[in-house]
């Protein structure tokens, strides 16, 4: 607890410096910050569902091992995490790409003499930066394709000695793709794809395809009569605020475990007991009423359930946020953390390797502001660290419930 003595003693002495303030509603709606940042107004997102095949075969297997079956679930999905349009006909991206159910390898040990099979999957997923050239046929069809860098990571089976059956492998490759797009308005637009991810000979990689369909967003700025409107409301949107939080596994990892099971959060196996948590953040963006894009930092200290092993970590992350209510007493909202670059003091917890000490802070919770000029914060949230699998080893770091104070100035 030595860590975060003195930043509770300046959390104290400057939540009492600011305390005094007053914040007058004009001041709070008369910002900049109802209007998109300047580096969104060309950006996208696309969330892609669709069937994903590799031939994975008994080639991948280390000597000693004999296959009895290979399983290739084919639900896949792709996500364009941020694209920018450079101009009519150039576009750059980062996707992300992976199996809803990891490869199964069912194998045999050779010369074993009760003719056991052992079971066990293989994790693989594959990122990319890549360029896209567009060509638009009519005012609602556009033609693409792309290609440029990828990469791909895969996660091994060891046997129950610790001898390798499959290798774990984190290797650059080259990724291309075409597809179509038909706009249905100015910000939404329907895709079919397929992509096509080269083969790595030297760790006998197979190649990769994917066919699917999906969505495209993009972020456009609002109009001046849209932003005049929203300074009309009388919604009060806080510009920053501070936090203090609590982590307790009292009530379990039921909340932890439903989400994971789904498919709305990730699990973890290594779990905190219990941790101290102190964060900084700071609205980037809001609509007039739901939508809102935060920033955040915060330092963590935290206990492992198993062996009370310490450690911290310290995360930058963003917040999207969804003001689902409104009222003169209390403004709740919904919000969801994704992929904040970490750093975690300790990646072997109570004897698990989570893989490297650089990694990623992910949130989900339920919110809310309240007092006369919302100057009040509180939150209940889950966490979980993870490195997305960019290498080998991901285990991940299961945080239990956290319940949060914080003042908004």
């Amino acid at each position: 607890m030595k860590f975060f003595t003195p930043l509770i003693l300046l959390l104290a002495l400057f939540v009492g410096q600011i305390r005094g303030g007053n914040f007058p509603k004009d001041t709070i709606k008369q910002d900049k910050r109802g209007q998109l940042p300047g580096f969104m107004h060309n950006s996208y997102f696309e969330v892609g569902v669709g069937s994903i095949n590799y031939p994975f075969s008994e080639k991948l297997l280390e000597p000693g091992f004999l296959i009895s079956s290979i399983t290739v679930r084919h639900p896949a999905f792709r996500l364009v995490l941020l694209g920018t349009d450079i101009n009519k006909y150039i576009a750059a991206q980062v996707t992300y790409m992976r199996p809803v159910w990891w490869i199964n390898y069912k194998y045999r040990v050779n010369g074993e003499a009760a003719a056991t099979v052992y079971s066990r999957s293989v994790w693989m997923n594959i990122a990319g930066l890549v360029v896209k050239a567009k060509l638009p046929l009519s005012s609602k069809v556009t033609l693409y394709s792309e290609g440029g860098f990828g990469l791909i990571t895969r996660h091994g089976i060891s046997h129950e000695n610790g001898a390798t059956v499959v290798k774990d492998m984190v290797a650059p490759t080259t990724t291309f793709g075409s597809g179509v797009y038909y706009d249905l308005s100015d910000k939404w637009a329907l895709q079919i794809a397929a992509n096509y991810t080269s083969s790595v000979k030297k760790h006998t990689q197979p190649y990769t395809t994917f066919i699917g369909v999906g969505g495209k967003y993009s972020f456009r700025p609002f109009s001046e009569v849209k932003m005049h409107n929203a300074t009309q409301s009388s919604r009060i949107h806080p510009k920053q605020w501070v936090q203090i939080g609590v982590s307790t596994n009292l009530f379990g990892y039921n909340i932890n475990d439903i989400l994971r099971k789904t498919y709305l959060f990730w699990g973890g196996g290594s779990e905190v007991r219990n941790g101290l948590i102190i964060s900084y953040k700071r609205n980037l963006f809001h609509s007039p009423k739901v939508f809102a894009m935060d920033f955040g930092v915060n330092a963590a200290y935290w206990n492992t359930n198993k062996n009370r092993e310490k450690f911290f970590a310290v995360s930058i992350f963003p917040v999207f946020r969804i003001n689902f209510l409104h009222n003169k007493l209390i403004d709740p909202y919904f919000f969801y953390t994704l992929g904040g670059p970490a750093f975690i003091s300790r990646s072997l917890l109570d004897g698990i390797d989570t893989g490297k000490r650089f990694t990623f802070y992910d949130a989900i919770g339920l919110g809310a502001f309240f007092g006369d000029e919302r100057q009040f914060n509180t939150e209940i949230k889950v966490a979980h660290y993870s490195n997305g699998n960019i290498f080998p080893e991901n285990a991940g770091v299961k945080i239990p419930l956290t319940f949060c104070i914080g003042y908004c100035f």
